[in-house]
């Protein structure tokens, strides 16, 4: 297992599929990360109970706000891309909030984020976590000790950007 990613350490450099100008591309984290100020928001998955009333729902009230500081936020879970977009469209996150699908969580085991939720037949996800990645360097981290919202909410998350 990989040790856990931590406040100083870099992004790590996996392959991805993003969504950009209407098709899926293939981009490196590395890239996705490099030269910008960005709030990485990690959940569990797209559609479940809480990540979809609970923890987007803030960060897509808050994405002009942090916009508006040069704040980016980008929304990791694992799942497949078409899966991401469509929960993206129904919570209003388009254009507010990127969404990071790790459909086969290589993201998410590299950063040592991996949450085994094979109990709720969900397999391999992550937890639940918020950090501020400047210039593809970790400054600020915050993993959930358990499944609730907490430490990771949007307006915990941003009082150290704020």
């Amino acid at each position: 297992m990989t040790s856990r990613i931590d406040v100083g350490d870099p992004i790590p450099d996996v392959l991805v599929q993003v969504w950009q100008e209407g098709a899926l591309r293939p981009m490196r984290t590395q890239a996705l990360f490099a030269g910008r100020r960005v709030l990485l928001v990690c959940m569990p998955g797209a559609f479940t109970p809480t990540c979809s009333r609970e923890h987007l729902p803030g960060y897509v009230q808050m994405s002009d706000r942090l916009r508006a500081q040069g704040l980016g936020v980008i929304c990791l879970a694992v799942n497949d891309p078409f899966v991401m977009h469509t929960w993206g469209e129904q919570l209003g996150a388009i254009g507010k909030v990127e969404l990071l699908p790790d459909g086969n969580a290589a993201f998410t085991r590299a950063m040592g984020l991996e949450l085994d939720a094979s109990a709720f037949g969900m397999g391999v996800r992550c937890q639940r976590a918020a950090m501020l990645v400047n210039d593809g360097v970790v400054a600020f981290l915050k993993v959930e000790a358990d499944p609730n919202v907490v430490t990771s909410t949007a307006a915990a998350a941003c009082v150290p950007v704020g």
